[in-house]
């Protein structure tokens, strides 16, 4: 049965190094990447400055700019995404897709869409919507207490696995 391990970042630096850390375990495509379209610095924001998403030719479609570009290769899907009463979002792993379809219902509603309880999807777009970095991880329940150790361990605050 597939797990969910969900995790908020603060900084972006945490983020990417959790991303590094699950990528040295072998998680993949299983990891997915949500933040506000800002440029992120040392746990800073840098409102204002624009951020890019652009594509490569690698076979994991590496990206690049913003918080996700500092992460780098998580998914073929990334993009950018506006959501109602947030703004632009950047996404990337599999969870783009979903929120791509679900854009209408928000940041919530692609959450749920993903199989995260509502209760817990609203805590989390609120999360976003304030700059937080919401990284989630879908995986086997062998993989799970890794992914939410790894998670633990690089910062993240709200870990939940559903």
């Amino acid at each position: 049965m597939e797990k969910t391990v969900i995790g908020v970042f603060s900084s972006e630096r945490q983020a990417k190094e959790a991303v590094e850390a699950l990528r040295e375990k072998g998680f993949e495509r299983e990891i997915s990447i949500i933040a506000k379209q800002e440029n992120r610095g040392e746990g800073s924001y840098r409102k204002g400055r624009e951020s890019e998403i652009t594509n490569d030719s690698t076979a994991d479609g590496a990206v690049t700019g913003g918080v996700i570009g500092g992460i780098g290769g998580l998914a073929l899907s990334a993009g950018l995404i506006a959501i109602p009463g947030i703004g632009p979002l950047l996404a990337a792993g599999p969870l783009a897709a979903t929120l791509g379809g679900a854009a209408a219902g928000g940041l919530a509603g692609g959450l749920i869409d993903y199989g995260i309880p509502e209760e817990h999807s609203r805590h989390y777009e609120k999360s976003v919507q304030e700059g937080d970095i919401l990284t989630i991880v879908k995986c086997s329940r062998e993989k799970a207490d890794i992914a939410q150790d790894i998670l633990r361990r690089y910062g993240a605050k709200d870990i939940e696995v559903h």
